[in-house]
């Protein structure tokens, strides 16, 4: 198995936050319980309660991609956490940038419930082709997916996109995924 940099990318804020608040944590412990590196936009709401939550499990590296320049236009301007991080990187790039910089930085993304960001992390991961996971149950975008991808059929050969309402089963089949991906260099990745 080796070490991928997963990504949690759901809702900063509206209803799917309250409904996802939970799961968001469960998806954080089980990142942490994997033994994989936690990488989030190091925004508030259900990235955050993941991130809280992985180093509350003993999770080993997370790392925030802020759309700020600095920590202190992180903190003060964007409002957004510092603490579940062990890293934070500030790009500069605002959301949009952030969210190109996040996505592609990632072996792949976890989204959870979510808005129009988790959209665009959404479709990123799709014109990367980086395998996206999505953990049912927060509401929000992420129970539109389905509709969404009937709406953009063919997709490219090659394309994953995975559900499940587990978090423990959607990153045991994620890391699975990934384990047969880059079988030729895993050691790359221990």
């Amino acid at each position: 198995m080796g070490l991928y940099q997963i990504c949690v990318s759901g809702a900063a804020k509206g209803d799917s936050v309250e409904e996802g608040r939970i799961l968001a944590a469960e998806l954080g412990a089980a990142i942490a319980r994997s033994g994989h590196s936690l990488l989030t936009g190091a925004t508030i709401g259900l990235p955050n309660y993941a991130a809280e939550a992985y180093k509350q499990a003993g999770g080993k590296m997370s790392v925030g991609l802020s759309p700020a320049s600095s920590k202190i236009e992180h903190v003060m301007k964007y409002r957004l956490p510092t603490l579940a991080y062990d890293n934070i990187l500030y790009t500069g790039l605002h959301y949009v940038g952030r969210d190109t910089l996040l996505i592609t930085s990632s072996d792949a993304v976890i989204s959870i419930g979510g808005r129009i960001g988790t959209l665009h992390e959404f479709t990123i991961a799709i014109e990367a082709d980086k395998p996206i996971g999505f953990l049912s149950g927060a509401g929000g975008i992420g129970d539109e997916i389905h509709t969404l991808l009937d709406m953009a059929q063919p997709l490219r050969r090659g394309t994953t996109v995975l559900f499940n309402d587990s978090p423990d089963k959607l990153i045991a089949e994620m890391v699975k995924h990934l384990d047969k991906e880059h079988a030729k260099y895993l050691s790359l990745y221990q």
